[in-house]
């Protein structure tokens, strides 16, 4: 007779890839159940601040030159850094609090941990839902803003893996993060202190050579930045390959670093 076969051994006889993916399923069928309170804030948000700040802030803005935006109209250089700004959002979105309520409060972690997924599984799983999130919101934004006459070239089908990146960036960081929390009012400091000063300051709304030169060098840091300044290249007609390279491998060496990461703080939170 056959030995029984333990949850470890199965595990290792499937292929990691294919135990993200039931993680990734269980992700997709919780959120058939509320996607319907998700999807109107996708859509809202893309026509509420183009409206506001493109259409209306804009035609202000447009009266007094746009020789510091490049000669475009203001809703044209606002367009993508919004774009790159919803990546983020929705990246730090869905990595603090759906992630922090998975190991404290619903334990639905501590459940996938004991069957024959790994930490590194639900991790991925979790990754894999954030960029279909991702993809989603920020595919939604660019319909949004091509409605707008916001686009002014196709390349701007290029802008949507640059914003889905820019997410990613901030998500497996703050995720690989967010696993190890045991109380959830060190978000305030995320939310407060770091994505709300990075969407004022890091070229979404007006170049960031207009910052004093002695803190420009930060915003050039940020992932955000390099974000908005690729998303805006390509909205524009006007990337470079050198340019183009630089900014990808900026946010994807941030993105690397947060899955290396979660590769270490899931496991010590979930084998205990």
């Amino acid at each position: 007779m056959a030995a029984a076969t333990t949850g470890p051994q199965r595990a290792a006889a499937v292929p990691s890839r294919a135990l993200a993916v039931r993680q990734f399923r269980f992700w997709l069928t919780d959120y058939r159940r509320t996607w319907r309170g998700s999807i109107y804030s996708s859509l809202l948000n893309p026509v509420l601040f183009l409206g506001a700040m493109g259409l209306g802030l804009g035609k202000l803005v447009d009266q007094h030159g746009t020789a510091s935006l490049g000669g475009v109209r203001y809703l044209v250089f606002l367009a993508p850094g919004l774009l790159a700004a919803t990546g983020m959002q929705t990246g730090v979105g869905e990595s603090t609090y759906p992630v922090f309520a998975s190991v404290k409060w619903t334990k639905t972690y501590q459940a996938a941990s004991a069957t024959p997924l790994r930490p590194a599984d639900v991790f991925h799983g979790h990754v894999l839902f954030t960029t279909m999130r991702l993809t989603m919101n920020c595919a939604i934004f660019i319909a949004v803003a091509s409605i707008l006459g916001a686009v002014r070239s196709g390349w701007i089908v290029a802008a949507l893996p640059v914003a889905v990146l820019t997410g990613l960036a901030f998500a497996t960081p703050i995720e690989a993060w967010s696993v190890t929390r045991t109380k959830d009012t060190s978000f305030a400091v995320i939310y407060r202190f770091i994505m709300i000063p990075l969407f004022l300051f890091s070229g979404i709304f007006f170049p960031v050579t207009q910052l004093p030169a002695a803190i420009r060098p930060l915003a050039y840091l940020t992932p955000l930045w390099h974000g908005a300044a690729l998303c805006r290249a390509l909205s524009l007609g006007a990337a470079t390959w050198g340019g183009a390279l630089v900014h990808v491998g900026y946010l994807a060496l941030w993105a690397a670093a947060g899955l290396i990461a979660g590769h270490r703080t899931y496991p010590r939170r979930l084998y205990v």
